[in-house]
């Protein structure tokens, strides 16, 4: 009876360090994707407001060939 108690406990214990390497590697993870999701948000920001640049750029464009076909008309 002794025994099989000591080796339940035994097997209790491995189990436990088992969930704590498990609860490790997870943490580990989860700290990595947050860095991940992190650097994404900034280079979505990024690629936003490079966007609305290019927009900026395109409307100034239009603009200058609009006034630009204004003067070969005149």
């Amino acid at each position: 009876m002794v025994e099989n108690l000591s080796e339940r406990v035994a097997e209790l214990e491995k189990s436990v360090k088992r969930a704590v390497e498990a609860i490790a590697l997870l943490k580990k993870e989860r700290d990595a994707l947050q860095a991940r999701l992190a650097a994404m948000e900034a280079e979505r920001a990024e690629f936003l407001a490079l966007k609305q640049e290019r927009k900026d750029v395109l409307a100034q464009v239009d603009s200058i060939l609009k006034e630009l076909d204004k003067l070969d008309l005149g």
